[in-house]
């Protein structure tokens, strides 16, 4: 008989660091499991992947035991460090950070391939390349001219509206300086009449 599952948990721990303090313990110690045993087989597990931040997939059993899966580490940070990048733009497509070549997409490609919703290398590359686009990340010769076309537009855009606002807040201030014009005339006249 299979012994019945009470829970499962998914984290990103940093490759063979981690230990039973937080995130870890915070996360794994209710669930009544060993801590230190499981931080001994994940590290032991993934020594070989060191500086890769990793997904692992914990499933906990009625008795407390567990099993762990390890998956591919995320397209996200598989990306930022081929390009050399600490993190992705904050203005997402509209700014670009940084550009990868096709092979080294085709590398990240292969790489995430079985944890992707993929049969082939080139559905994996669209798949990759659509987060790569969403950090700001262009890859050349596939999306670099396009995505260097949209970042021309959104600076345009952006300038646009600064005029817009600067036009807005004057017009406020303006307004705001006749009401308050209105207002003395009003007490002025108040003070008259008595």
């Amino acid at each position: 008989m299979a012994k019945q599952i009470t829970k499962k948990i998914k984290l990103q721990i940093p490759a063979g660091k981690a230990t039973p303090a937080p995130p870890v313990g915070t996360v794994l110690g209710p669930a009544g499991i060993n801590l230190q045993e499981f931080c001994t087989k994940f590290n032991d597990a993934s020594k070989d992947k060191m500086g890769d931040v990793l997904p692992v997939e914990i499933t906990i059993y009625e008795d407390r035991t567990f099993d762990f899966v390890l998956k591919t580490p995320p397209a996200a940070f598989l990306i930022k460090k081929v390009a050399g990048i600490k993190k992705g733009s904050s203005k997402g497509a509209n700014h670009v950070v940084a550009t990868i070549t096709k092979d080294q997409l085709k590398q990240i490609a292969e790489t995430k391939l079985p944890d992707l919703n993929a049969y082939t290398v080139e559905e994996a590359m669209k798949i990759v390349e659509g987060t790569a686009r969403n950090m700001g990340v262009a890859v050349k010769g596939l999306n670099d001219k396009e995505l260097a076309e949209q970042e021309k537009e959104a600076i345009e855009e952006e300038k646009e509206m600064a005029k817009r606002e600067a036009e807005l807040e004057k017009s406020m201030e303006e307004q705001a300086s006749a009401t308050q014009g209105e207002v003395e005339t009003k007490e002025e006249a108040t003070e008259s009449q008595e």
